[in-house]
Formats: C-alpha cells, sequence, structure tokens
C-alpha cells in the first residue's frame, strides 16, 4: 500500500480555489491529497460534452514547519500526489491542459496545519517538461523523438533481462505528450497491466516488458520567471 493509498477514507475537507483549514493534530499528507482532489472538483470545466478541463498546474503553499516535515519525506510523496491525482481525475474522467505539476512550497503567512492550493492551466507558457523513464530506480530523461528499449546493445535504453526482445518498445516524446509501441517484440508489452500494440503514454503509466517495469513521468522545468 502506497504512502496515502487510503485517502478516499479521509476527512471531507472543504475547498473553494485557494483551500485553508487548520487541522489540531497538524497536517498529514492525506490532507494535502484530498485539498488537491476538492481543488481539481471545484475548478473542473466542461468544454464539450466529452470533455472536462482540470488545471494541470498545482502549487500546495505550506507553513514552515509543515513544509519540512513534508519535504522529508522526500520525492515519494510528489509521486504518490502525482499518481493519486491522476488516479482521481480518470475515475471522474477529468482532461489536463498539460502534463500534471505538483510542487510543494514554503509559506510562512501560513501557521502549522493550514494549506493554500494555486492552480492554473499552464499548456507550455513558461514552462517546458521533461520526460522521463524510470528503471529499477534508475531515471532515463527523454530526448524528443523516438526512444527504443531492450536487451540489444544497438537499444537507446539496454535493460538486463532475458525476457525481452533486442528491441522491444519504443516511446515517443514530442516535449508535451508520449506514445508507447511495441516492435512486434517476442513476449509482447503492457501498459498498466493491458497487452497493447500501440497506446496513448499518460504520466505515472507502467510499462512492462518481460520481468522489466518502467515508470513514464513528466516533470516541470520552469523558466526563471515564473513563480
Amino acid at each position: 500500500m502506497g504512502l496515502l493509498d487510503s485517502f478516499e477514507k479521509g476527512l471531507e475537507r472543504a475547498v473553494n480555489g485557494a483551500f485553508a483549514r487548520t487541522f489540531k493534530s497538524g497536517l498529514q499528507p492525506m490532507e494535502i491529497t484530498n485539498a488537491l482532489r476538492r481543488e481539481l472538483d471545484t475548478k473542473s470545466a466542461m468544454i464539450a460534452r466529452d470533455r472536462i478541463l482540470v488545471p494541470n498546474a498545482y502549487t500546495v503553499r505550506l507553513g514552515v514547519t509543515d513544509h519540512e516535515r513534508m519535504a522529508s519525506l522526500g520525492p515519494s510523496l510528489i509521486q504518490e500526489l502525482h499518481q493519486l491525482v491522476t488516479r482521481h481525475a480518470a475515475a471522474q474522467q477529468y482532461s489536463f491542459a498539460g502534463p500534471l505539476s505538483i510542487d510543494l512550497r514554503e509559506d510562512p503567512s501560513l501557521g502549522e496545519g493550514m494549506i493554500r492550493i494555486d492552480s492554473e492551466n499552464v499548456r507550455g507558457e513558461g514552462v517546458s517538461w521533461q520526460g522521463v523513464l524510470e528503471i529499477a530506480g534508475t531515471r532515463h530523461p527523454l530526448r524528443r523523438g523516438r526512444t527504443v528499449i531492450g536487451r540489444g546493445s544497438d537499444a537507446d535504453i539496454t535493460v538486463a533481462d532475458t525476457g525481452t526482445s533486442r528491441k522491444h518498445v519504443a516511446v515517443l516524446w514530442d516535449g508535451e505528450k508520449a506514445e508507447v509501441h511495441d516492435l512486434g517484440s517476442t513476449n509482447g508489452s503492457k501498459l498498466n497491466g493491458r497487452r497493447i500494440d500501440k497506446a496513448p503514454l499518460p504520466p505515472e503509466s507502467v510499462i512492462e516488458i518481460g520481468r522489466t517495469r518502467i515508470v513514464f513521468r513528466v516533470q516541470p522545468r520552469r523558466s526563471e520567471g515564473r513563480r
């Protein structure tokens, strides 16, 4: 079970764009998840019969003490938040304007147990995106274009897995979105547990080839002028 997998059982909290509430026992990761989930619901906007748009860039502002506590959890907290926000968006059939971004920031104006969430739709102005493939704890930044993964020395990313083909899958990345293509491999490829030949690749998706798990992530690279 992940760090925040019990968030559905958490307390309901009111969110009105800029969420702020004091919790007597101090801030818990679950409260951040609930606040983000409410922010998605509050800011959702139906722009077509089959498309509900929600913000894709979230800044979670915390008081000094809470920020220190959350920062001590390391990258795993942000990864869990990404996964759970993505899961909630999928369940509600929400669409993001661009890759999902979640930042935790210290705000001295907030007391312990308080959260303020700022959210916006970002399509690339003032921000660029880096696609990353995480394999066995190692992150491989994607270049634009085609990245081939397999056990062969001529693959762009080589995996030591006899269950994979020499050129097993290719990930196509254009700087904003990605696709995964099976390259006629012997044992096939799975995306989030389902066998695929070709499919869109949402952030936090898991590709399985042989015994190898590949997690696709998207990381923001913001310009200096954006706060």
